[in-house]
């Protein structure tokens, strides 16, 4: 494992929260399969018995549920170090149990007659082969950990890129043609300018927006019709807009710039290349826990069975991606050409 200079006291500590009921189950399964390991290999040249599979089995254990219990106490106290450090103090506060409880288990069983696995004169290799294998098992178990930590870091981080990309992906001329829409109406309908400015503030707040990345359905929605507001100045009677989302969940949480960046390739792949323009339809149901979301736009007879062009399939493949990680996998988008058609669905889970 190694050491990262930037990171600081506090910080997101690779290791899991051991008082987690769901962390504690996988430990003591662990715990049974390295039991019955050890107990199908017996230590003192016997054949396998069944009654020395309960007396291992309470040892591991013991030991399993103790060590949980430390790293659940003292976890707090390791978020103060960096991940080198935590992961070898970790390491030692196992060996150190391992070393306590395996002592305490040999004269308890010695002065209590429940001797019987180990010769009396077995006590340090008693001793030394339960640290190796508490040394060799905890330093797997740790391993995993990191590894598994630096996934979660790399996936997120990956998701935040993504994110970003959306965020600058609102195309200038965009920015241009709203700016030259709203200096048209200064004069003539400063009341409709007014609005189209603050429609365009919200819309680059949003996508110049650093944080977590997600927010509610509702707000979402509301980003969107902005967008479309500003591109019906521009389009006129060529755009009309249909949200059919009274069933939907105002409230859970969703990725940003989920909705919007396949609004603009609504307007972008299908209704400009229409000079009579068309209807973005947008609907919203809910099945089986699911929420459903359609985006629907026409398209010119040039562009039917064209829709997967190259910045068209980008743009769905990322927000797709964002679902996926956003929702670990339980969330997908599909996208299809229906002939004068395109639909594009999302399938997002309501328990998230």
């Amino acid at each position: 494992m190694s050491e990262n200079p930037a990171q600081t006291s506090n910080h997101e500590l690779f290791l899991p929260d051991f008082c987690a009921i769901p962390v504690v189950f996988v430990i003591v399964l662990v715990a049974e399969l390295l039991a019955f390991v050890l107990a199908i290999a017996p230590i003192t040249g016997q054949r396998f018995q069944w009654e020395d599979l309960g007396l291992i089995s309470l040892f591991i254990q013991w030991i399993a549920l103790t060590g949980t219990a430390v790293l659940c106490v003292a976890r707090k106290w390791l978020c103060r170090f960096s991940d080198k450090i935590a992961g070898l103090l970790s390491y030692a506060l196992l060996i150190l149990v391992t070393l306590l409880l395996s002592e305490a288990a040999f004269w308890i069983t010695r002065y209590t007659g429940l001797f019987t696995v180990l010769p009396d004169n077995w006590h340090m290799d008693f001793l030394a082969r339960n640290l190796a294998i508490s040394m060799i098992v905890s330093a797997i178990a740790l391993r995993y950990l990191y590894i598994q930590h630096q996934w979660k870091l790399k996936v997120q981080s990956e998701s935040r890129a993504r994110l970003d990309a959306l965020q600058a992906r609102i195309r200038p001329h965009f920015l241009f043609n709203s700016m030259n829409v709203i200096a048209s109406l200064t004069r003539d309908k400063p009341a409709v300018a007014e609005e189209a400015i603050e429609d365009l503030s919200d819309l680059f707040r949003v996508t110049l927006k650093e944080g977590s990345g997600q927010t509610t359905l509702q707000e979402e929605f509301d980003l969107g019709k902005r967008y479309l507001r500003l591109e019906k100045l521009r389009l006129g009677d060529r755009l009309n807009i249909e949200w059919n989302i009274a069933d939907a969940p105002a409230d859970i949480k969703i990725p940003s710039l989920t909705i919007q960046p396949l609004l603009e390739n609504a307007i972008y792949h299908g209704i400009e290349t229409l000079p009579e323009g068309g209807t973005i339809c947008v609907n919203a149901s809910t099945r089986d826990d699911t929420l459903m979301l359609e985006i629907s736009n026409p398209l010119s007879t040039s562009q039917t069975g064209k829709m997967n062009n190259k910045g068209n399939e980008i743009a769905v493949a990322n927000v797709r991606e964002r679902l996926q990680v956003f929702y670990h996998g339980r969330a997908d988008l599909d996208a299809e050409d229906k002939g004068q058609i395109y639909v594009v669905t999302l399938h997002i889970p309501l328990n998230s």
